[in-house]
């Protein structure tokens, strides 16, 4: 799963450089453009699920705050941590002289 949203996020990054070679200037496009441009209802039903919860005020401040960073970063930092934790453990990080 970490190496799907790595991938993902490696083309939401070329889509935002390639966009800032055409405008001169950096482009970063935020999720919320992406998802509003990919599937608005699923929005507008993620953001009523909030606000029928018990912290609906700090839990909407927050989806907002995700919302507005680059898509990029918030695709990518959890497929980073995802690929972290499911790599295979290295035990032998030093050779002893006989194994070599």
């Amino acid at each position: 799963m970490g190496t799907w949203l790595i991938g993902l996020a490696v083309v939401l990054i070329v889509v935002d450089g390639t966009k800032s070679l055409g405008a001169n200037a950096l482009v970063l496009t935020t999720l919320d453009d992406y998802w509003s441009q990919l599937h608005e209802p699923s929005l507008a039903a993620v953001e009523d699920f909030f606000a029928t919860r018990f912290f609906a005020d700090l839990l909407d401040a927050a989806f907002r705050a995700v919302l507005n960073y680059p898509a990029f970063a918030v695709i990518g930092v959890p497929g980073i941590v995802l690929a972290l934790l499911g790599r295979a453990r290295r035990r032998d990080r030093f050779l002893q002289q006989d194994q070599i």
